[in-house]
């Protein structure tokens, strides 16, 4: 009797776009890209369990990524996934919360897509990535990862892309956000396990068809009095305030937004919570929401940006657009 066919390995794919994850020094000491996609993979003798396969569609630091290259990485995700079991991707960790949301409203996938990064670079003696790349193609090939779509792992601990958010500028385990993380991988006697705090949501992605919208972001502070409001409400296509507490601005800001033409989302500068209608002061959230202020719930400024983006990317009106920041969080 012939001896059965051996189980096809799992098929992982890792698309590199830049970071410091992809950087070492050069001889005089500037941190630039790696020129190889390779470098980092070949620290990993561990990923030939997998059926591999590595790309690189752009190799950028982090603060040159725009909503475009977000974009451009979606579509390239959406022709590879059929493809894949699972698919990491590597990222610089400045914009890497940005990216992972635009993937997660926009991705029509079903398999898992984990993003990671490195706050090392690979000469340091302490270089996170490699760690940090094992980690999160555990996840990405881990059944219980299936129905979650798009995550965040770094420094053992798997993120929510809504919620994840970068917390510290330099230390290793950088990245965190409220309520926290929904799993931890490295787990278990061989350190392969994964565990989930929390179970999948149903997610229904978003047809953007652009995602070159201008959005401002403004950042309330006491004694603000609308500087730089009068130049987003007139050149921007949307606008996003950091606003005070649950939703709050100086008066002589908030009057400026009567009649605004663009849609005008608030957030909160603060670390954690939602929008909320409370104060019907002037500048109070009660008031600006009757003006026809979008509040962004828990989403912080730069994620509701990234929202407004592919909701204007829709051609969507005021009332769709509150619908979904309702929907999300």
């Amino acid at each position: 009797m012939p001896n059965p066919a051996p189980n096809p390995a799992p098929r992982l794919a890792i698309i590199q776009t830049g970071g410091t994850i992809a950087s070492r020094p050069d001889e005089q000491g500037n941190v630039r890209p790696l020129s190889s996609p390779n470098d980092l993979t070949q620290a990993l003798p561990q990923l030939a369990r997998f059926d591999l396969e590595v790309y690189q569609p752009f190799n950028l630091p982090s603060p040159h990524i725009t909503p475009a290259h977000m974009q451009e990485l979606a579509q390239f995700i959406h022709q590879i996934a059929p493809n894949v079991d699972g698919i990491v991707i590597t990222h610089g960790t400045d914009t890497l919360e940005e990216t992972a949301f635009f993937l997660y409203l926009t991705l029509q996938v079903e398999i898992p897509v984990v993003l990671t990064g490195s706050m090392k670079h690979a000469l340091e003696p302490s270089w996170d990535g490699p760690g940090n790349v094992w980690q999160a193609a555990l996840t990405a090939m881990h059944p219980r990862s299936r129905d979650r779509r798009v995550l965040v792992v770094f420094g053992g601990d798997i993120f929510d892309a809504r919620t994840v958010t970068k917390t510290h500028t330099t230390l290793p385990h950088a990245f965190g956000g409220y309520p926290g993380p929904i799993g931890q991988v490295g787990v278990g006697v061989d350190g392969t396990g994964i565990h989930y705090f929390a179970q999948p949501e149903t997610r229904h992605p978003l047809e953007a068809q652009s995602a070159s919208s201008r959005v401002d972001i403004l950042y309330a502070y006491a004694g603000w009095q609308g500087e730089g409001l009068e130049a987003a409400l007139t050149q921007a296509d949307g606008l996003v305030i950091a606003a005070l507490g649950t939703g709050n601005l100086p008066p002589k800001a908030a009057l400026m937004l009567e009649g605004a033409k663009i849609p005008v989302v608030l957030a909160t500068r603060t670390h954690a919570g939602p929008i909320l209608p409370v104060y019907g002061y002037e500048g109070g959230g009660k008031k600006l929401l009757e003006l026809g202020c979008i509040p962004a719930s828990f989403l912080n400024a730069h994620k509701a940006r990234i929202l407004l983006i592919v909701l204007l990317g829709m051609n969507l009106d005021r009332k769709k657009m509150l619908d979904v920041f309702s929907s999300l969080v």
